[in-house]
């Protein structure tokens, strides 16, 4: 029988594409420049049921993005093409 967990949240991170560094597979943007749900800059949750990463609005897929905990940070492969004014949404459901 699956655990059914009595809390379930989300935690949105609110960024722009010019905020990464790298190029190409590299690219990659750091937690602390993103802005958080209460308006500061921290890491990423370090457990988390999943994330969904949303690039000018719009729902990416699962293959688009990886998290790396501790120092936090999403890779977006390619994202250097992108304009620097996009913004970025990662949002995490946590447990």
């Amino acid at each position: 029988m699956a655990i059914v967990h009595p809390f379930v949240a989300g935690r949105k991170f609110t960024g722009v594409a010019s905020s990464g560094t790298g190029t190409g597979a590299t690219f990659a943007i750091v937690a602390t420049a993103f802005t958080n749900d209460t308006g500061t800059n921290t890491a990423f949750p370090a457990a988390y049921a999943y994330y969904n990463l949303y690039i000018n609005g719009v729902l990416q897929t699962a293959d688009t993005s990886t998290i790396t905990v501790g120092p936090s940070s999403i890779t977006i492969p390619g994202g250097d093409v992108l304009d620097g004014a996009t913004p970025i949404i990662v949002e995490f459901i946590v447990t």
